[in-house]
């Protein structure tokens, strides 16, 4: 089979070894979807980093099959799903948790949030959604989704294996978003439920001006941090339009959901140095991402005070 280079690429880059034995051994796990659920498999969507096709069974009923590499990211995404069922989350139709398999509802006609061309009506629906698909965890509660100190621990690591910085991320960014991370989760007060990934791209419109979320990698903390992905995708490639597009976003969220804007943008500072870092191939890097470090911490002294006098950074 000749798959999509961009997915092989990406694949190869975040598993290494274990994505080349999983590319080998995908067309035979075609193969069982088709068999064991008496189905047919048609051409895959634009993949990054999982294999997603829609499929149709014997019967004629309408479904999409996602295979990804096992383990604890596809688990993860298995729970976050069985958390957050309701009307504006993908329906699970069935599952193999050895092969890493799900079978999941189609939603039509399936265009992304990120197609509709007004931001700000995008960024309203998509708080709807949000509002619907998470919940709030009490003191008490446990839960097996990774937090975002777990993101912190991520960053962590980062810094041990590139002290100078990567890519275009310096040692002072590094450390600034190291910081901000540890304050965030040490003076954080409340604990939910979270989609993990949710961008314009994760959105999906299924008729009758109704939105549903798709590919949720599972997530606890605050609502705050997980709009950090949708507030940096689609953005103008000039900085100062990029600038406006998170600002009006900021606002819009902040009203919506009623949030502190404040740790809103530290969050976003944070966790856009954190999502760069994750980008960096070699010279590559997403500029999106990268950029958004210097809109976050400038929207942050814009609003309230100087950035290095709230938590000390120097």
């Amino acid at each position: 089979m000749k798959y999509q280079e961009h997915f092989v690429k990406t694949v190869k880059h975040y598993f290494q070894r274990q994505g080349e034995e999983w590319l080998m051994g995908l067309p035979s796990l075609i193969n069982y979807c088709e068999e064991r659920w008496q189905l047919r498999m048609l051409a895959p969507y634009s993949l990054s980093i999982n294999y997603v096709a829609p499929a149709v069974k014997n019967t004629g009923e309408k479904l999409v099959v996602k295979c990804c590499i096992p383990g604890k990211e596809f688990l993860n995404e298995l729970e976050a799903l069985r958390l957050m069922k309701g009307e504006r989350m993908v329906s699970v139709l069935d599952w193999d948790e050895q092969r890493g398999i799900i079978l999941l509802e189609k939603l039509e006609p399936g265009s992304c949030l990120a197609e509709l061309e007004n931001d700000e009506e995008a960024c309203r629906i998509s708080a709807i959604v949000m509002k619907k698909i998470t919940r709030r965890l009490s003191p008490a509660e446990a839960c097996g989704l990774p937090s975002t100190l777990d993101r912190e621990e991520s960053l962590k690591e980062i810094i041990r294996n590139y002290p100078e910085g990567t890519g275009p991320i310096t040692r002072q960014m590094l450390n600034q978003a190291l910081k901000l991370y540890t304050y965030l989760n040490g003076s954080s007060r409340e604990r939910w439920i979270l989609h993990g990934d949710f961008h314009p791209y994760n959105i999906l419109d299924t008729g009758k001006d109704e939105w549903k979320a798709i590919d949720p990698k599972g997530l606890t903390g605050e609502r705050e941090a997980d709009l950090i992905q949708f507030m940096l995708n689609k953005l103008p490639e000039d900085k100062e339009k990029a600038y406006e597009v998170i600002k009006e976003r900021a606002g819009i969220f902040t009203e919506e959901l009623g949030l502190n804007k404040q740790r809103l943008l530290l969050w976003g500072y944070a966790h856009a140095v954190l999502s760069t870092s994750w980008t960096v191939d070699g010279m590559n890097y997403d500029k999106n991402f990268f950029n958004g470090i210097e809109i976050f911490r400038k929207l942050y002294e814009d609003c309230t005070r100087n950035f290095l006098e709230k938590i000390t950074l120097n």
